[in-house]
């Protein structure tokens, strides 16, 4: 496993952003961009493709240490720190203005698994019915073309 792996998934698994690594490799007077940082965690064929080198790697577990645990004479309880990342990270809100779906039988009857569902309850199928009325011919949109690829045919 190499570095780039490691901070990775250290990155995924505390729900840390680029920023947020920055500021912790800043407690031990260790300077990086957001660029730079954005390097180690590109895909490896990708141009700019940086190697995470040991002295990062290296600084980044000592200024986790310090951001979750905090110092000597000001101590911290790691669990805290976690839970206000996941306090900061937006929560997708997809439930908007969405009723609860529940799945129910048609047919009262139909769910049943005794007897055969009616053929005149509310949920008998209904004959189907053609529309009669006349719509315009398509328009044929692409014109046939014929291709002539240098091969004769006979």
């Amino acid at each position: 496993m190499t570095n780039n792996d490691i901070l990775k998934k250290l990155r995924v698994a505390l729900m840390l952003r680029d920023d947020q690594i920055v500021e912790i490799l800043e407690l031990v007077d260790f300077r990086i961009t957001k660029s730079e940082l954005g390097a180690f965690f590109r895909a490896e064929d990708h141009e700019n493709y940086m190697e995470c080198g040991d002295q990062v790697l290296r600084n980044f577990l000592n200024g986790l240490v310090i951001h979750l645990r905090g110092t000597k004479e000001n101590p911290k309880n790691p669990n805290d720190v976690l839970a206000k990342h996941k306090a900061e990270i937006p929560k997708k809100d997809s439930t908007k203005d969405r009723p609860e779906f529940k799945a129910s039988a048609k047919d009262a009857e139909k769910g049943r698994g005794d007897k055969a569902p009616s053929k005149n309850g509310p949920a008998a199928k209904k004959p189907f019915k053609k529309n009669n009325t006349k719509t315009a011919p398509k328009v044929q949109v692409v014109e046939k073309v014929i291709y002539k690829n240098g091969k004769n045919k006979k």
